[in-house]
């Protein structure tokens, strides 16, 4: 249970709360609706402002011409506007501050998982078409401390700690909520009610996860992989098959427990290089993958280069785990590690189930893959070496040289050098 949730909030309180480009936005829409356009805080806003959370990003509904009131807004405040004309809604990003601003309208899917069919409505309309209680509240944004809008119970769900969707077709009009649910009741220490949980159950075991775009669902996972504790709605979503729903290999158990052992390790205000990133995740989630699992969801969530060459990094990395560990020489690790990013790398140090082969990244990470000879191609030609294929190769193996410890200096290497020309030549 939370403490006491309030019916009604102060704007001017809420306005000085906001960073300031928000701030500006929100001024300036109240100013709107001092003059008698009807004008509402939606959603997310309302129910962080509610439980006393920071409120960053703001989303609007008004009773009118959202396209034309976000012309207006772009002219006196600026920003970056994008128009989804389809829907009638608009997004303003105002020094890295996201505006969102709808016209009041109601929603009907023609299918499971497909785009909604938009058309006005009334803000009971709109309330009523939002994914659960707690995010279906608005805020008026005329006079001084405006009494929320809640149609649908979201005060007494805040206040009950619990997440609820709205109708019983919720998930089945739009899949995703699924992992939204999950989000929320994470992030906010909140459980889903027991008839919610049933509907995601059964959504689950009904298919209806692929009737939506790979797309989609990348976006919902890359919000929890955003989330300041991503582990916990994972590892929720693994244990009600959701994530195996999107592919059968997403099963995530073995490396989401090696990073939360690694976050946990860290500490709880773990930053830089130990704070839990986004490729963490997407690393912990394929690790024990096939190539050929691999690939598949890639095409499945339609991942971009970057992501795909993780995933595929990733995979390489457990098939090379035992060959790292049993590795002595560092320029062995080193010609086996250099062909991968420097992303996956660095997951596989918190998500490795070898501590010899993590070990051995480490040290390559923070060492050996900095290390160089002295000598340069311009200096091995001066010493008698010829142009082409087999100057790059008398680097490589100068380098390995480094590595292993068998020179030292760059009167080391140029011997060296030496003894294997003179070698060569004869």
């Amino acid at each position: 249970m939370t403490a006491a949730v309030p019916r009604s909030l102060s704007l001017d309180a809420l306005e000085r709360r906001l960073p300031g480009p928000a701030a500006d936005a929100f001024r300036a829409l109240r100013r709107y609706a001092q003059g008698g356009l009807r004008l509402y805080l939606v959603g997310g806003p309302v129910r962080d402002a509610l439980l006393g959370r920071p409120v960053g990003d703001l989303d609007f509904a008004v009773a009118g011409d959202a396209l034309a009131l976000a012309a207006e807004l772009q002219g006196e405040l600026g920003g970056q506007w994008r128009i989804h004309a389809r829907f009638g809604t608009a997004s303003g990003c105002l020094g890295g501050q996201r505006i969102d601003l709808a016209g009041a309208r109601r929603e009907r899917y023609a299918r499971p998982g497909a785009l909604p069919q938009v058309s006005p409505g009334r803000l009971e309309d709109d309330l009523a078409r939002r994914d659960f209680s707690i995010n279906a509240m608005a805020l008026p944004l005329a006079g001084a401390r405006p009494r929320v809008v809640d149609y649908g119970g979201g005060r007494a769900d805040l206040a009950a700690g619990v997440i609820r969707s709205l109708h019983p077709g919720s998930f089945a009009d739009d899949p995703t909520r699924m992992l939204r649910a999950i989000r929320y009741e994470q992030r906010l220490g909140f459980r889903l009610d027991e008839t919610t949980a049933a509907q995601l159950r059964q959504a689950v075991s009904e298919g209806l996860a692929g009737r939506v775009t790979g797309d989609r669902w990348r976006s919902e996972l890359e919000r929890i992989f955003a989330e300041e504790r991503p582990i916990p709605p994972l590892r929720r979503a693994a244990g009600l098959g959701l994530l195996a729903a999107l592919h059968p290999a997403l099963n995530a158990a073995g490396g989401l427990e090696r990073l939360a052992a690694a976050q946990s390790n860290a500490g709880p205000d773990a930053a830089g290089p130990d704070a839990v990133s986004a490729a963490d995740c997407l690393a912990a989630l394929v690790c024990g993958m096939t190539p050929g699992e691999g690939e598949e969801v890639i095409r499945r969530l339609r991942l971009a280069r970057r992501q795909a060459g993780l995933v595929r990094d990733t995979i390489e990395l457990g098939k090379l785990e035992s060959d790292l560990a049993a590795a002595r020489c560092p320029s062995r690790l080193a010609r086996l590690l250099e062909p991968l990013g420097e992303t996956a790398l660095a997951a596989w140090v918190k998500i490795g189930d070898n501590p010899a082969a993590v070990d051995a990244i480490r040290r390559y990470l923070a060492e050996w893959r900095y290390v160089r000879p002295a000598l340069r191609g311009g200096d091995l030609l001066a010493l008698g070496a010829v142009p082409g294929p087999a100057l790059g190769a008398l680097l490589a193996q100068l380098r390995a040289a480094r590595l292993d410890g068998r020179v030292q200096s760059a009167d080391d290497e140029r011997r060296l050098v030496a003894d294997w020309l003179n070698g060569a030549a004869d």
